[in-house]
C-alpha cells in the first residue's frame, strides 16, 4: 500500500493557505442503535444496566466539571482584558497630555473599563479583537512621536500591555485546550455521546483571531 502522504511527490498550493476558525455549534445526536444498546444492556441482567447507569453518572459528572473548567479559564481572559484597558486607559492619559490624542480612543476605552464584557465565546471574542485595534492605536500614536517612548511612565504602561497580551494569549491557549476537550469528549461514544445528545451538548467555539490582527499579520514590519 503506497503512503497516504508523501512527501517527495506533494501536492502543493503555491498561494499558500489561509485558515479560519468556522462559527458552527454541532449539536450532539445518537441514532436508534444507542437507544438499543441501552435497552440490550438491561435485557442482559440489572448488573450490565446498573453499570452503564453508573458510568453515566460519571460522565454526567466529567462534563459538569469541564463545564466549570470552562468557565475559570473564561473568567481569567476576562481579567487580563480588564487589567489591559485599566492600563491602555492609563497611557492614553498620559499621551493625552502630550498630544491631541483621538478622542474616539478615549471612548472606547471608557466602554470596556465600564465592563462591556462579552458572556458568550463569540462575544468575548469579538470584544478581545476590539480591545486589540484599541492597543494598536495608542502603540501607533507612540510611534509617531518618539520622544513619547523614553517617557517612563510611558514606557512602563507600553511595557505592561505587552505583558498582559502574552498573559492573554497563553490564557486563550488554555482555553482553546479546554475546549478542544470538550468538543472531543461529547461525542465519545458510548457513554458521554449518550449523555451529552440527553442534555442538548454542541461543539463550543474556540478563539480566533480577527480579521484586522490576520491583516495585521501579513504586512511588512521590518
Amino acid at each position: 500500500m503506497a503512503n497516504q502522504l508523501d512527501e517527495l511527490n506533494p501536492e502543493v498550493r503555491e498561494e499558500g493557505l489561509d485558515t479560519n476558525v468556522i462559527f458552527k455549534k454541532i449539536p450532539v445526536e445518537v441514532g436508534f442503535g444507542s437507544k438499543l444498546f441501552e435497552i440490550m444492556l438491561w435485557v442482559c441482567g440489572i448488573l450490565p444496566g446498573l453499570i452503564f447507569l453508573f458510568m453515566k453518572t460519571n460522565a454526567q459528572k466529567h462534563f459538569d466539571q469541564l463545564q466549570q473548567k470552562i468557565q475559570r479559564n473564561a473568567s481569567q481572559i476576562d481579567n487580563y482584558l480588564e487589567q489591559r484597558v485599566m492600563v491602555l486607559q492609563n497611557c492614553a492619559r498620559l499621551l493625552d497630555k502630550a498630544i491631541d490624542l483621538d478622542k474616539s480612543t478615549f471612548e472606547n476605552i471608557a466602554k470596556y473599563r465600564a465592563g462591556n464584557k462579552g458572556d458568550t465565546d463569540t462575544a468575548r471574542n469579538e470584544i478581545s479583537g476590539q480591545i486589540e485595534n484599541i492597543a494598536r492605536n495608542v502603540h501607533v500614536a507612540v510611534e509617531s512621536y518618539p520622544d513619547l517612548a523614553a517617557h517612563r511612565e510611558i514606557a512602563d504602561a507600553m511595557q505592561q500591555n505587552m505583558y498582559l497580551q502574552r498573559e492573554i494569549t497563553a490564557a486563550r491557549e488554555l482555553y482553546n485546550d479546554t475546549i478542544n476537550e470538550w468538543n472531543k469528549d461529547i461525542f465519545a461514544w458510548p457513554t458521554k455521546k449518550i449523555v451529552a445528545a440527553k442534555n442538548g451538548y454542541t461543539t463550543r467555539i474556540p478563539f480566533a483571531a480577527s480579521k484586522e490582527i490576520k491583516e495585521q499579520a501579513k504586512g511588512v514590519f521590518f
